[in-house]
């Protein structure tokens, strides 16, 4: 159920899920997200019912009235539904996750739960974590109602308060901005604009307690998240150049797809309630129909053509016999076994895979291998797609030697280019390699300068320590402005980030560590994120599990830890995971053999041989 029955005091009295959004409506979007993880969508409102109705989706009203808060709409859907379990999703959170229900359901059965709902760990304007429920996405057993009836019933009206007294699983979320709602008209308008971000300077000024010199994992996340913006910039492209491009606009369907109901199966179709259920039951083959042929049969009672996999079901016919499932067949006949097929069996509906004007794939999807299939599938030759987001990186340091040079006493290769050039061009950006450069105040400056002129983000790795000859945090600070330069975490704890300009143009920089597995490291808990929001691409959710870790690992309390990791899975699906080995930033073979890491948060100390942790999986990163 999409809880959509609110009275819309924040938006001018106008229904917040009627609110045009991104070439839709909110709850265009929510739908679109929502539908594919359930079986069947109800909306509940209590006004605009036809709005709502021509989302393609049944529109129920509160029984309960004088209130028209989700808790009255909960009620209604809990009533009304046929089915075993209830998931809601509100209305305004477009951006809710596309496995939110599997991984609720998943809570539900593993901890034979009344109710599942979505948690994140969010941090506060000090940056201390705390864990924030959202009990409007949630999945429920329909046989809670009668405890939400007695609540009501005595008064209660609070989403998180009824469920007193049922087992309730909570399940973390790792991207809190998945459940981010559009709750006033500046929303609605910021986020449909994707309006420059503010300084700064002005926000990270007002937070309590506010450190550069030491942020928490969690606050620096928020803090980039809060001020990225996507560019600006649509083209169109033929379909083979779409690989791995962000697309702009929903692409809604022209088509049926399958056109018509068919076949699942090579057998035989026939009309279903011919079937006896105790005795065989013997058909004539009056013909055979080919996919892609119009054969023109229609076959009577008692009859039955042969039909092969995805030809057009005749007129009448909606049960497809395999043959190898035939108990006997003849040049002129088929008889069939009681219960060896049901009616509606092997038959493929128009419509099931997409239904024409649907949107087949929405705007922010970053487009992979099967989406190509899919857009072709529609007849589609060219997508609209974001442009190019054009990242510069360079390395500093008068240590640094490229590939082919000779190798002086105290100098080393730079590797960080390699490794930045890699998971830049794995993300789809368009590259800018700018080489080595000195540490020296001027060349540094004149790389900024260069690289604000072409570049949308820039990325740098090394001089942003405390060294003398750290000169990247000053010049930033010069040319705009620096949010923090250090961050609680090990390893890259000097990372710096913000935003420079030059010559009317801008830039927001991620001055990362100069040590190769901080460089990685800092790269996808941070940068990666960011890059994907300034893509416009509806970032997919960290491959993050749990796994019981085979040895003890030390850790104190008050940094975020990323240790590498080998994970394996045991044949009975159980996940264990050991670390590496010696975890210097500047073991890069330590990152070769992982394949995961391992995520310590600030508020944990030391992990006992056995004890779960979580692990964000190599593969699947972009």
């Amino acid at each position: 159920m999409i809880l959509a029955g609110g009275r819309g005091t924040r938006m001018g009295r106008v229904d917040k899920g009627l609110q045009p959004f991104r070439g839709a409506t909110l709850a265009a979007h929510v739908l679109r997200r929502f539908a594919p993880q359930v079986t069947d969508v109800t909306i509940n409102a209590n006004r605009n019912a036809d709005g709502y109705a021509a989302l393609g989706a049944p529109v129920l009203a509160d029984e309960l009235t004088g209130f028209e808060g989700p808790l009255a709409g909960l009620q209604t859907g809990l009533r009304h539904t046929s089915a075993p379990l209830l998931a809601t999703a509100p209305c305004d959170c477009p951006f809710l996750p596309e496995d939110l229900v599997q991984r609720l359901h998943e809570a539900l059965v593993a901890q034979d739960a009344d109710l599942a709902l979505a948690v994140t760990m969010e941090a506060d304007e000090a940056g201390a974590a705390h864990k924030q429920p959202h009990p409007v996405f949630s999945l429920m057993k329909t046989s809670v109602l009668p405890r939400l009836d007695a609540y009501l019933a005595g008064g209660g009206r609070r989403m998180d308060g009824w469920h007193g007294g049922l087992r309730v699983a909570e399940v973390l979320f790792t991207d809190a901005a998945a459940f981010r709602d559009i709750d006033t008209l500046e929303d609605l308008q910021r986020e449909e604009a994707g309006v420059s971000a503010p300084r700064l300077a002005d926000v990270t000024g007002a937070l309590p307690g506010y450190d550069p010199h030491a942020v928490p994992v969690r606050q620096a996340q928020r803090i980039i998240g809060d001020f990225v913006r996507p560019v600006r910039g649509v083209e169109k492209v033929a379909l083979r150049a779409a690989l791995g491009r962000v697309l702009a606009a929903d692409i809604v369907s022209p088509i049926s797809v399958p056109a018509h109901d068919n076949s699942a199966m090579d057998g035989f179709a026939f009309a279903g309630d011919q079937l006896d259920d105790v005795h065989p039951t013997t058909l004539e083959v009056i013909g055979t129909v080919f996919a892609g042929r119009n054969a023109g049969l229609k076959p009577e009672r008692g009859q039955c053509v042969r039909i092969m996999t995805g030809a057009v079901m005749p007129e009448g016919c909606d049960t497809v016999l395999p043959q190898e499932h035939a108990a006997g067949i003849t040049e002129g006949s088929v008889t069939i076994a009681p219960q060896s097929v049901r009616p509606g069996d092997n038959r493929r509906h128009k419509g099931e895979d997409l239904m024409e004007g649907r949107a087949a794939l929405t705007a922010g999807k970053l487009l992979r291998p099967a989406d190509l299939g899919l857009i072709a599938s529609l007849g589609i030759a060219e997508v609209a797609v974001r442009r190019r987001l054009r990242v510069a990186f360079f390395s500093t340091g008068d240590e640094l030697r490229s590939v082919g040079e000779p190798l002086a006493q105290g100098c080393v290769y730079d590797s960080n280019r390699y490794t930045l050039y890699g998971m830049l061009t794995r993300l789809g950006c368009e590259v800018v390699d700018m080489g080595i450069v000195k540490d020296d105040p001027d060349a540094l400056e004149a790389a900024l300068v260069d690289a604000c002129a072409s570049a949308d983000a820039i990325v740098t790795s090394g001089g942003v320590s405390a060294g003398a000859a750290d000169y990247t945090r000053d010049i930033m600070a010069r040319l705009g402005e620096v949010a923090f330069w250090t961050i609680g975490m090990r390893p890259g704890r000097p990372m710096a980030f913000g935003r420079v300009g030059a010559h009317g143009r801008d830039a927001f920089l991620f001055g990362l560590p100069g040590n190769p597995v901080a460089v990685m490291v800092s790269f996808y808990f941070f940068a990666r994120p960011a890059l994907l929001r300034m893509m416009g691409a509806d970032a997919p959710a960290d491959l993050r599990v749990q796994a019981r870790s085979l040895e003890a690992i030390r850790k104190k309390p008050g940094r975020t830890e990323f240790q590498r990791g080998i994970l394996t899975v045991e044949p009975d699906g159980t996940r264990s995971v050991r670390i590496t080995g010696s975890q210097g930033s500047g073991i890069l073979r330590s990152m070769t053999e992982a394949n995961c890491i391992v995520v310590l948060p600030d508020e944990r100390g030391n992990v006992a041989a056995g004890e779960p942790v979580d692990v964000l999986l190599f593969e699947g990163l972009v």
